[in-house]
């Protein structure tokens, strides 16, 4: 990626993003303190620990959603340890909204009187979500945030990953989160042997432009190179993947948001957090590292 890409990348984030996204993209790539992010993010929370108030571009309501909670939890995640008042407040709020074992839904039934994307308001399954949970718990455990609804969680993941017969995209990015930061070491990697096969049938290895279509790459399971998923993919994969995603910068420095619109706000919020996803990739395998500082880490 050249120094001109990167540029055009800025100048869009700096044009169009939230303002939380511009905190993240000066801490991420101009060596930018944590504290403007930190602060950006508690806008976004509720009195009940949990996070709402339009965090996710999707869920525009004042209500906390455990879909905000994973996105906070991976901004959080990004500026070093998370604080563990911070976590366990979340997981305090997570353990009022999941089911007695464990498991949380992405959207409560409140979501259908707020201001949401269709999918969201218009859902009717309000069960638990393996890639939701899974994802959550995984950060808890990077992040050593001990908490009882975190090893219920833990013990629920398990039990699900253990009897899958098939996944799809969405699942399989949270269970590899989840599998990357599990304690138990071994199981982990036995898991990820065995789930080989069906995560990679899900995975588009050959992406190609495809409008507002999701699309799932390896890079969107293995975002670096250390991760637990990276050997599911070849290098010529991996590569390719990465030149799709250089390839796929728009001319304004964006990246597509790879998402049904619904809403212009929440279209060109999406894209901005792409953006600095794409980023982040790209630095994470060296298509971008050579002219960026690393993050700051002041706490």
């Amino acid at each position: 990626m050249t120094w001109d890409s990167f540029r055009t990348a800025e100048h869009f984030t700096m044009r169009n993003a939230r303002l939380i996204d511009r905190h993240r993209f000066a801490h991420l790539f101009q060596n930018g303190p944590t504290e403007p992010v930190r602060q950006a993010l508690t806008a976004y929370r509720n009195l009940d620990g949990g996070y709402g108030n339009g965090l996710d571009p999707d869920l525009r309501g004042h209500a906390s959603q455990p879909a905000a909670a994973q996105i906070a939890l991976r901004h959080l995640d990004e500026l070093g340890p998370i604080p563990t008042t911070v976590g366990l407040g979340i997981c305090r709020y997570l353990s009022t909204v999941s089911e007695p074992d464990g498991g949380l839904p992405p959207v409560l039934p409140n979501v259908r009187y707020s201001e949401a994307a269709p999918w969201w308001q218009h859902r009717d399954d309000f069960t638990a979500d393996l890639g939701l949970t899974a994802h959550i718990t995984g950060h808890l455990h990077k992040h050593h945030i001990s908490h009882p609804w975190r090893d219920l969680a833990t013990a629920w993941c398990w039990k699900r990953i253990d009897a899958l017969h098939w996944t799809d995209p969405h699942e399989a990015i949270g269970i590899c989160a989840f599998l990357q930061h599990a304690p138990d070491r071994p199981r982990a990697v036995q898991a990820i042997n065995r789930l080989h096969p069906m995560i990679r049938a899900g995975i588009d290895v050959n992406p190609k432009p495809c409008g507002q279509r999701h699309v799932h790459t390896p890079l969107d399971l293995a975002d670096n190179p250390s991760h637990i998923a990276r050997p599911l993919f070849t290098e010529a994969e991996i590569n390719r993947n990465l030149d799709y995603f250089e390839n796929s910068q728009r001319p304004d420095g964006g990246w597509d948001a790879a998402w049904e619109h619904w809403d212009t706000a929440a279209t060109i919020e999406r894209e901005g957090m792409r953006t600095i996803q794409r980023l982040r990739i790209l630095r994470a395998y060296g298509r971008v590292a050579a002219f960026l500082p690393p993050p700051r880490r002041d706490r």
